[in-house]
């Protein structure tokens, strides 16, 4: 009998339309490999809706999403609800996959959903996905790791920022500190421009990464993922910016260009695939997950690490969409193999609650 796969995407955020390219990509892929899947998609509104017709990227024009069911997640897969929010049918899940981008979905909270619902999860942990998607952690992450990064401040407010410690000179980059896909991402030249560009930020987050600029700089993605006991890393990719950045609409609208595998020297591109391999085999972290670079005049910086990446990185992992699934295959075994193994370990009950005397967690005096 096939396996039944909770493709999970979409999400409280400002990449949710994003997340709905990744997701319908990953289901139609697991579809062809001959697995079932149920396509779950978490609406910007917080609304959970599945159904086979969410696997059709074309159902998410105009909101027609909302005519598939409401459902729910919990003992170890999904509720299909009727219309009046009661239990319709139950679909056990074997395993899920994470495509959720930006915000709470590829921040932590589609892991602790998973975990707490006892689903095996074929992406990255509750840690990392905290952790990585906050560029201020992620600065004090790969710092403790010896990972060279570019140098940053962190700021909360567009006031006083002549004040801030460790302020990079101009010019300088800001960026929305738990965004992605290059939304609120501004160039600063002068004092003026800085103080619009993190007012900007903070129209869509609560504080902002103020980074150095690099002029002459080369923008590397390597992308990696764990099977076999091994970690695999992808070949590397240049992207290029059709301006000063890499915008969004070089990401996602045909503006930028790539080239797979990047024209460096191969010494620069082994120290690449060794550090995504290091750091993610230190953080003992699953699923695919892409690093992104950046060279100058000699130096590598990684600027960002996505544990849910743009299409899950297919294009730098395989050779196609019939390659891919391989790979899908091969991390979602991963995640049933660690979930039953970490099921093994014993769970303590110690029994004290028996002995507690009746009133003794009671407040107060009738």
């Amino acid at each position: 009998m096939a396996e039944t796969i909770l493709v999970i995407f979409g999400g409280v955020s400002n990449e949710n339309e994003i997340s709905v390219i990744t997701g319908t990509m990953a289901a139609n892929v697991l579809k062809k490999g001959g697995m079932r899947v149920i396509p779950l998609y978490i609406a910007q509104n917080g609304g959970i809706y599945a159904g086979e017709r969410l696997a059709d990227v074309n159902n998410f024009k105009g909101e027609a999403y909302a005519r598939e069911s409401r459902a729910a997640i919990a003992d170890g897969g999904v509720y299909i609800l009727n219309k009046r929010g009661k239990t319709k049918k139950f679909i056990k899940a074997d395993v899920a996959l994470n495509c959720c981008h930006g915000g709470a979905g590829e921040g932590g909270a589609v892991c602790g959903l998973c975990a707490l619902a006892g689903i095996p999860l074929a992406s990255a942990g509750i840690f990392e996905s905290a952790a990585f998607m906050d560029k201020y952690l992620t600065k004090l992450v790969l710092g403790a790791l010896g990972v060279k990064t570019a140098a940053y401040a962190y700021v909360k407010s567009a006031e006083n920022l002549d004040s801030v410690p460790n302020m990079p000179p101009f010019p300088v980059i800001v960026k929305p500190v738990t965004l992605g896909s290059s939304i609120g991402i501004e160039k600063a030249e002068n004092a003026d421009q800085l103080k619009d560009a993190v007012d900007c930020a903070l129209i869509y987050d609560g504080a902002a990464i103020v980074e150095e600029y690099f002029g002459e700089r080369r923008e590397i993605n390597c992308a990696a993922y764990f099977a076999d006991d091994k970690v695999y890393t992808g070949e590397c990719e240049e992207a290029f910016a059709s301006g000063d950045l890499l915008s969004f609409e070089d990401k996602y609208s045909g503006c930028g260009k790539s080239v797979i595998p990047a024209d460096i020297p191969p010494q620069t591109s082994d120290f690449i695939k060794k550090t995504t391999a290091e750091v993610y085999s230190k953080l003992n972290m699953r699923g695919i997950v892409r690093f992104d670079y950046i060279l100058c005049k000699g130096q590598v910086y990684v600027s960002e690490v996505n544990t849910v990446p743009g299409s899950l990185s297919y294009y730098l992992l395989s050779g196609g969409f019939a390659d891919f699934f391989n790979v899908l295959k091969k991390v979602l075994a991963q995640a049933k193999k660690d979930f039953c193994e970490a099921g093994c370990k014993k769970l303590l009950k110690t029994g004290i609650l028996e002995n507690i005397p009746a009133n003794a967690c009671k407040l107060g005096r009738k």
